[in-house]
């Protein structure tokens, strides 16, 4: 499935110039001075590293090396005002982690970062897999693969569980000639391009084993840890808060043992997990109120989620909290987990562990 997004910061249109001026064209003398944070204000890149803070809960290892990069190309920003040359700083990316982490949010929150910056000139973000870029027969892979490189010229193109780009027990699979593609377009549209390779850790590093062009052309590796369960908490809480939603104190109780359980579980795909379940809870306390038509309701009634509305999910039926790769009492899997087609990557339309 492929998905495009705007990057753009509010405020601020799309396609305008990312910074007050080029700074090549804005040369300045050698004896001039320049202090950091006025040139971070002209640019509001504060501004998107503030707004990654709001939006995913915990992620400090991400979000440092997100900020030591827009740090790096802030200096080189002023560098450049200097007329000091330097190489362009590479900046294609792999992220790796679980579903659910937060990878495709901070890729948008990249996007408009480069964009702010100077380096990209649109700043959006396109979302592909293998089936985005992958033709099924001779001839089609090539149109395909260039099709979705024109389009994310100027952005940011993520590619989703990249290493299904790579069989290599098929000898005939096309998926070879859009990574050679790739590579090419990586290299020689790097002033105009930059790609991010994203899923889990093991695969691709596996995924750069075997294309070691592709590995070598990655100049920042990035990994999401999973959620501990005070994070999901606080996630949830920031989910709930965003749709106007709150939870009673014994919903609380009953919600963090939900998560204590559900991590347990086969699939869990950590801040998805989370909305997803309180997605259901929602659908229950709905039910809840409709089958008591006669009851008056005030405004709290409507956006307090009671434990009742958590406690019939599926996860506390007898030995459904046990350990990875056991299935409930019924046969099957846990009425909350993740149905995606494959269950082993993250879903192009979904907003990772944004909250």
């Amino acid at each position: 499935m492929q998905r495009s997004g705007s990057a753009g910061a509010s405020g601020q249109d799309e396609g305008d110039s990312a910074a007050d001026g080029d700074p090549e064209e804005d040369r300045l003398p050698d004896d001039a001075v320049v202090d950091v944070q006025s040139e971070e204000a002209a640019v509001h890149t504060k501004e998107v590293i503030e707004r990654l803070e709001r939006e995913l809960v915990g992620l400090v290892p991400v979000k440092s090396r997100i900020r030591e990069i827009g740090d790096l190309l802030l200096v080189d920003r002023l560098r450049r005002r200097f007329g000091i040359e330097s190489t362009r700083p590479t900046l294609h990316m792999s992220f790796t982690g679980s579903p659910g982490t937060g990878k495709t949010t901070v890729a948008m929150r990249m996007a408009e970062l480069l964009h702010r910056l100077g380096y990209l000139q649109k700043g959006h973000l396109v979302n592909v897999t293998r089936d985005d870029l992958v033709g099924q027969y001779i001839g089609h892979t090539a149109p395909k693969t260039k099709e979705v490189l024109k389009r994310a010229m100027g952005g940011v193109l993520f590619v989703d569980e990249a290493y299904y780009l790579y069989r290599q027990e098929n000898e005939r699979d096309y998926g070879q000639e859009t990574i050679e593609i790739l590579l090419q377009m990586m290299e020689n549209e790097r002033e105009n391009l930059v790609v991010i390779l994203a899923g889990y850790k093991d695969r691709m590093d596996q995924f750069f084993q075997s294309n070691p062009g592709m590995g070598s052309r990655i100049a920042h590796h990035i990994h999401f840890p999973d959620y501990g369960l005070d994070e999901l908490v606080a996630i949830g809480q920031l989910m709930l808060a965003e749709q106007q939603y709150e939870l009673s104190p014994d919903a609380e109780k009953a919600f963090r043992d939900y998560l204590e359980r559900r991590m347990r579980q086969p699939r869990f795909a950590n801040a998805r997990s989370v909305r997803n379940a309180l997605e259901r809870a929602r659908l229950r306390q709905a039910a809840r109120i409709v089958a008591d038509p006669s009851r008056k309701l005030g405004r709290a009634d409507l956006m307090r989620i009671e434990a009742e509305d958590i406690l019939q999910s599926r996860v506390f039926d007898d030995g459904a909290g046990g350990a990875a790769g056991e299935r409930s009492p019924t046969g099957t899997e846990d009425e909350d987990a993740e149905a995606t087609a494959s269950n082993e990557g993250e879903a192009p339309d979904s907003e990772d562990g944004a909250a």
